[in-house]
């Protein structure tokens, strides 16, 4: 049921972004366009409810915790099948995979999306990430999974509410799917496939507008920097921390330098100047000079769309080479091979770009202590035109030479190295830029290629539609996570004309 302190806000956000009903042309039918307008004008409100209510649930992986174990997962899936008993849809829960369906053909079209989520540092938001705020920003719907992924569980649900409502004649059936464990493990999945026959036609509801037909290959280089007793009346550095997780872009690094001076700090915020998007914040504890980064985060895949803490940190102090313990020698390597630019021109031969998946992306993403010393996670999203023994040959070569250079051996060395996705046969590609061109009078859509990866690559047929609209930043993974309320109705009418235009 409706919580009443909600009544005016989501009426007022309703009635902007209530639009003029459109007239069908060629490529959309009239009872498309008809339902899509119903679903417009009958269940914004109920839509938004949808969302606040699977929201409140901290669907982050819990390590050693399986998705069908975890408590709040489990709360999650009730809410949903709450839904979609409340909607008049069916509902089938495999554990790790949940189907939502509409109808019993034999032919059938896939909605993929997923449930879980990344982790948020609380302290950084405006209110709770895990509640839907409607009031800091107006227009906006902020929190965790209002992109990625739960906005679009909502989507569709109530597009295919609005369909059943309408008697709308479908000769395949519709299924929603929603995986809990997209974000960290992705075998669960897998197994799942093997096991159960898919939709004949998939549309993943996890990326971006138009239409994606190509994702570059998600890969993680680690290397660990030896811990060293390292003690010295001179300038060195004795900790250097930054990142969240894998995949976002850190807004946040610190580091420490002991017996540094007024000189030395000087220099320091002479380079600060240069750093567009950054801050910093100086504190002294005798000799010892802390400063701590400010970026901007964001989704790892969309580099350009954030600030890296990690980078520009580490370039305020390539005014010296440091002293090779394991922070000081952590720098030094951040300096010498990756610096603060975004595609690894500076890693020896590893840097190339695909004239459509453009270039492959090379970024550092979580510093870690361990036992053994400080751990470096890079993150790379790669295109299509190397293949992956290329890559991990000229990632060797560079770290070869560079350990001999600075006479230190890395523990710990290991490459995830996937591979790029590229969707060339899906039937409804077309029927899709219809759909989109339509709704945004955007005529000249054609498919595009993203960094992130969906689970497109594991359905036949699939390909990624939605729900980021072109030239605006994607806020997933990022501590600023929004869909703007016109672009949550727009995609709630583009889902059910695209849901009718498929199954009809």
């Amino acid at each position: 049921m409706f919580v009443p302190k909600y009544n005016y806000l989501i009426s007022l956000l309703v009635s902007c972004a209530l639009l003029s009903p459109i007239q069908a042309f060629a490529g959309v039918s009239d009872i498309a366009t008809k339902t899509a307008q119903y679903a417009q004008s009958t269940y914004q409100v109920q839509m938004l409810e949808s969302l606040r209510q699977l929201m409140t649930f901290n669907t982050v992986a819990v390590e050693g915790v399986n998705s069908p174990d975890n408590p709040e997962h489990q709360k999650f899936k009730a809410e949903l099948a709450k839904q979609a008993k409340h909607l008049g849809l069916d509902y089938i829960d495999y554990g790790y995979v949940v189907v939502i369906g509409l109808g019993d053909n034999e032919q059938r079209v896939g909605m993929i999306t997923h449930g879980d989520i990344q982790p948020f540092n609380p302290t950084k938001w405006a209110q709770s990430p895990l509640t839907l705020d409607l009031t800091s920003e107006p227009g906006k719907l902020i929190g965790r999974g209002t992109e990625d992924d739960k906005g679009p569980i909502s989507n569709a649900l109530y597009a295919m509410k609005a369909i059943k409502d309408s008697n709308v004649k479908l000769n395949k059936r519709i299924e929603l799917y929603v995986y809990m464990a997209e974000e960290s493990d992705w075998e669960p999945l897998r197994q799942h496939i093997k096991l159960h026959s898919l939709p004949q036609v998939n549309i993943t509801l996890d990326s971006e507008y138009p239409v994606v037909t190509a994702e570059k290959g998600y890969g993680t280089i680690s290397m660990t920097f030896p811990k060293a007793n390292y003690t010295s009346n001179k300038v060195y550095i004795s900790e250097f921390t930054g990142g969240f997780f894998g995949s976002q872009i850190p807004e946040d690094a610190h580091v420490s330098i002991e017996n540094a001076n007024q000189k030395l700090l000087a220099e320091i915020k002479q380079r600060a100047q240069s750093h567009i998007g950054m801050s910093y914040n100086y504190q002294w504890q005798g000799k010892r000079l802390s400063i701590s980064a400010l970026g901007k985060s964001a989704h790892s895949s969309k580099p350009e769309y954030g600030v890296n803490a990690i980078t520009h940190l580490a370039d305020l102090l390539a005014i010296n080479h440091w002293p090779n313990n394991a922070s000081g020698a952590l720098i030094n390597f951040i300096n010498d091979h990756l610096g603060i630019g975004l595609y690894g021109s500076k890693f020896g031969d590893i840097a190339y770009s695909d004239d459509f998946m453009g270039p492959m992306s090379v970024q550092p993403t979580v510093l870690k202590a361990t036992s053994k010393g400080m751990e470096l996670n890079i993150n790379i999203r790669r295109p299509v035109g190397k293949s992956t023994k290329q890559l991990e040959r000229e990632i060797s070569s560079t770290l070869t030479k560079w350990q001999q250079q600075n006479q230190i051996t890395l523990v710990d060395v290991s490459n995830e190295i996937n591979e790029p996705f590229v969707q060339k046969n899906a039937p409804q590609i077309d029927t899709l830029l219809d759909v989109f061109s339509f709704y945004t009078n955007i005529t000249d859509a054609k498919p595009i290629s993203i960094g992130g990866g969906t689970n497109s690559r594991l359905f036949p047929n699939a390909v990624s539609f939605g729900p980021s609209m072109p030239g605006t930043v994607y806020t997933g993974h990022s501590e600023h996570e929004f869909i703007t309320m016109e672009q949550f109705v727009l995609t709630l009418k583009m889902y059910t004309a695209m849901l009718i235009e498929l199954a009809k």
